[in-house]
């Protein structure tokens, strides 16, 4: 399996190891206990979009590593934390371009 196919925990990092289909509310991570089917695992997730979600219809969810009801929850493949990150790298560039 291609390492950008894996889904990672949000809270470890480590791979999920999930049965095919539908990721369960009750659903949680081997390594840490964490829940699963949370916003912070999910591919609409964007700390900078409204309510943290760039799924315009879905409900406001309050607690993003908490497990939840959405229906538009869709479990995101890859490394969470590297969507972060490199937008960080971009903003750091910026920064040191405009600090000259």
């Amino acid at each position: 399996m291609n390492t950008d196919d894996r889904s990672l925990c949000f809270s470890c990092g480590k791979p999920l190891i999930l049965p095919d289909g539908p990721v369960s509310r009750g659903a949680t991570c081997d390594s840490c206990g964490s829940d699963v089917r949370v916003c912070s695992n999910c591919i609409h997730y964007d700390p900078q979009s409204y309510n943290e979600c760039r799924e315009p219809m879905s409900d406001r969810v309050v607690d993003k590593s908490r497990s939840n009801y959405c229906d538009y929850f869709s479990l995101h493949t890859g490394d969470v934390s590297a969507k972060g990150s490199k937008n960080n790298d971009v903003l750091k560039q910026l920064d040191d371009l405009f600090k000259k």
